[in-house]
């Protein structure tokens, strides 16, 4: 009957008693990549589907001891359809114009954001957070080029000019006694930038200023990328008031500095890295 039926179903008989012998191999494979799949889910939504097979590698390999290849887990997202929810870009990035008596300045960071001596270039930008009511906040945010490090930020529901002199201000505790003698500011040429009081306030402080070119996105785009995955990540849109979205911004700074682990940081938190280039 076995010869009978591999002419039916136009087979052979070699290939029939192979598959077989390998189909219970075949159900091994399937079960450990199940078994495999239910960690890794696991992960996933603990970061509510917010996470790729990058920070599913390290995840992994911190709470399994050991890493599971990243091939391997590609594989697994594509066959079980799992993947990480990508945040959509913003084309109608509103620019704000400045006056005459403000003044540019040029764009002495040039794209260089590969640098490895901590504290001597900055980025700095100011990003709006829709919160419930209708309300909208201000986050204004200062990075670390070097170590990815958010050294500075300012909650505000206003977007005066205290905001960007406060985060100054926080700026300056962060370096003091330890300003590199290089130590440059980078943001876009928006109205806060260009202000003649913020000019001045930087330049006392010791800071070379730097402007991406006007209108250009990816002169500061580190900065830009920070407030993308803030965003993905922070379920901001819940909070009610202020003082929520404060706790909220407050408890993702202190992770995203020091428990966050980043690939292309080593796989180390920002605050890892800082001492790893310090000590390097």
């Amino acid at each position: 009957m076995v010869r009978y039926l591999c002419e039916v179903a136009k087979v052979s008989p070699s290939g029939y008693y192979k598959w077989l012998r390998s189909s219970g191999k075949q159900a091994l494979r399937e079960e450990s990549d199940y078994q495999d799949y239910v960690f890794l889910k696991e992960i996933y939504d603990q970061f509510n589907g917010k996470i790729g097979y990058r920070g599913l590698y390290m995840e992994v390999a911190e709470k399994a001891g050991q890493p599971m290849n990243h091939k391997k887990i590609l594989r697994l997202m594509r066959k079980f359809h799992f993947f990480a929810k990508v945040r959509r870009a913003n084309p109608y990035r509103t620019l704000t114009k400045a006056t005459e008596a403000h003044r540019q300045v040029p764009n002495h960071l040039n794209r260089q954001f590969n640098q490895k001596e901590p504290g001597k270039v900055f980025l700095t930008d100011i990003t709006y957070l829709q919160i419930g009511g209708g309300k909208t906040a201000y986050l204004s945010c200062v990075k670390d080029v070097a170590t990815r490090e958010i050294v500075a930020y300012e909650l505000s529901a206003s977007l005066r000019m205290e905001i960007v002199y406060r985060t100054l201000r926080k700026l300056e505790d962060f370096t003091r006694n330890r300003l590199h003698p290089e130590a440059m500011i980078h943001s876009d040429q928006g109205f806060h930038y260009t202000h003649p009081e913020y000019q001045s306030q930087v330049k006392r402080m010791g800071f070379l200023q730097s402007m991406s070119r006007k209108g250009n996105c990816l002169d500061n785009a580190p900065m830009e990328s920070f407030f993308g995955h803030m965003k993905d990540e922070v379920p901001y849109k819940q909070a009610t008031n202020i003082g929520e979205l404060k706790q909220m911004i407050d408890d993702y700074m202190d992770h995203y500095n020091n428990t966050r682990k980043q690939w292309t940081l080593k796989r180390m938190t920002p605050a890892a890295y800082r001492s790893h280039l310090i000590a390097a």
